[in-house]
């Protein structure tokens, strides 16, 4: 039997899957309808698909590092509580692992790509099996890759279980303890401190002029006079770019010193120099708007089944 774009949409409609899984076992059941919301159901799709509307704002953040390579994923789910599980942090570290392996540079290649962890499916594809066996929307939201130089040393940090991670390179022919020492209190920095850029050369114009507006706005709300506001904006564009940039910032553990203080102390201590050329931030759920739902209504549609 021909499988029609009005069988395909009929498929979508029942099951609620991708219009591309659709067609895949359409073709797979030779047109037949029922056969092919039984694969859907096999593989998982059908299951996944009625969660798709779901927000999934919780899960874990997670860094890997083998050899030269680092990765720092976030893999999404929809409460805390499944975070925790023991299947979903098993999966969370084979995403980094699929990673790490990869040379996906997004999240469409990387769900294109086969699963390492099992070859007969893609990552899209198992993910979706792992949606169906842990009962919630989950979602692999992000990732980036590292890849050393010659001469520098990848850190990575993981806080409060996940909530946050950092993936750190430094620029050093060394990797000693000192050095290494140093990469982990800088990343706690950047895990607390959340900056922007390590530099003030990093920081691109556009953004500057933006802030400069901003600010040139909130000092006339103010009601500060026009003829001083300029002068006012200099010093507080400062002030913004000190906790912006990495290296400007007041060094948590001791106050007395910045960070570009802190990492030209370490480099006196080692004997070689030592810089921080890039690092990767993520927190887990920032930027996704979380859904919330009154306690009550949520007890009333699960006993309205």
């Amino acid at each position: 039997m021909a499988v029609t774009a009005a069988l395909i949409k009929e498929l979508r409609e029942i099951t609620g899957a991708g219009m591309s899984d659709c067609k895949k076992v359409l073709v797979e059941a030779d047109g037949n309808l029922e056969k092919a919301i039984e694969l859907l159901r096999e593989k998982g799709l059908a299951a996944a698909a009625k969660k798709a509307g779901r927000i999934a704002s919780e899960g874990l953040t997670y860094t890997l590092i083998e050899g030269d390579n680092g990765v720092i994923v976030e893999v999404n789910s929809e409460t805390d509580f499944v975070a925790k599980n023991k299947e979903f942090t098993t999966y969370v570290d084979q995403v980094a692992k699929q990673v790490i392996a990869s040379n996906a540079k997004t999240i469409d290649e990387l769900m294109a790509e086969k699963w390492n962890a099992d070859d007969s499916v893609t990552v899209e594809e198992a993910l979706s099996q792992k949606i169906a066996i842990i009962g919630e929307k989950l979602t692999i939201r992000r990732f980036e890759k590292f890849t050393r130089s010659e001469n520098s040393v990848l850190i990575s940090y993981i806080h409060a279980g996940g909530k946050v991670s950092v993936m750190l390179e430094l620029v050093s022919p060394l990797s000693n303890d000192a050095v290494l020492e140093a990469g982990k209190n800088i990343s706690m920095q950047i895990a607390a401190m959340s900056p922007r850029f390590v530099t003030r050369d990093e920081v691109p114009g556009d953004f500057i002029e933006k802030e400069k507006e901003i600010l040139t706005q909130q000092a006339l709300a103010e009601g500060k006079p026009a003829n001083i506001v300029e002068k006012m904006i200099v010093g507080r564009l400062n002030k913004s770019l000190k906790e912006m940039c990495l290296v400007d910032q007041e060094y948590v553990k001791d106050s007395d010193m910045t960070i570009a203080q802190y990492v030209a102390s370490v480099a006196k201590e080692v004997g070689e120099d030592v810089s921080i050329k890039r690092f990767v931030r993520f927190e887990t759920g920032e930027g996704i708007e979380k859904k919330e739902e009154n306690f009550a209504d949520e007890v009333n549609k699960v006993i309205q089944g």
